[in-house]
């Protein structure tokens, strides 16, 4: 058969000449697209129960609910013949996104809900339960390796070599990197990144020190280089 006989066939097969849609059509259609809603919801869950992120943003994450269904729905719309799928491809090649994504890991949970909506809509439901059971198993496995080692900022200003020395004594003890010193007249601002799993009351160490003025510290959840 060639390909001008699959595109006849298939406007033939279309909607604009046969407007009957048998039981077993309608019943696919709402299976699927109630799995979509509840895969969406579930994706939903996980992302609100992992974020870790600066702002939890709750129009995104339901944003992922829609996602899967809207998705799902398009894959039944092009599935049943080639002139509706493009037709569909041009209709949506209009279409211009603007908003940008802070974090990085959005893209996967919006690419996640994308991808679980198209093979839904494909029926490819053993699919969508492997893709579910991957991404989940990823996402504890990234929360808890985050969870293990914390990353925080200490900003603290002295004055004198002898302040200087039993600083950096008291950051012998952790995993650390100086990150900058500033020289100041009378005065010395030093930015150090300490690896611990929680604050055991160093900032009040450093502040009994000699020479030390003031301490900052800051715990970091963002990706950093060390």
């Amino acid at each position: 058969m060639s390909v001008k006989d699959v595109i006849k066939n298939s406007v033939l097969q279309s909607a604009l000449y046969d407007n009957s849609l048998s039981s077993g059509v309608y019943t696919t259609i709402v299976v699927d697209m109630l799995v979509a809603l509840l895969i969406g919801y579930i994706i939903y869950r996980i992302y609100k129960r992992f974020f870790s992120g600066v702002v939890y943003s709750r129009s995104f994450a339901v944003t992922l609910i829609g996602m899967t269904a809207l998705t799902c729905m398009v894959t039944l719309a092009i599935s049943t013949n080639i002139v509706i799928s493009l037709g569909m491809v041009g209709a949506l090649s209009i279409v211009r996104y603007r908003t940008a994504i802070k974090e990085p890991l959005d893209i996967m949970y919006l690419f996640w809900a994308i991808t679980e909506g198209i093979t839904i809509g494909a029926s490819m439901y053993v699919l969508a339960a492997i893709g579910m059971v991957i991404m989940l198993v990823i996402i504890i496995g990234m929360s808890r390796m985050k969870e293990r080692k914390n990353a925080y900022v200490c900003i603290l200003h002295y004055s004198g070599d002898d302040a200087k020395e039993a600083v950096l004594s008291e950051f012998k003890t952790y995993v650390h990197s100086v990150k900058s010193i500033i020289e100041k007249d009378d005065s010395t601002e030093m930015t150090v990144q300490i690896d611990m799993k929680k604050d055991d009351g160093i900032s009040g160490r450093l502040k009994t020190i000699s020479g030390v003025r003031d301490v900052t510290l800051i715990q970091y959840n963002g990706d950093y280089h060390g």
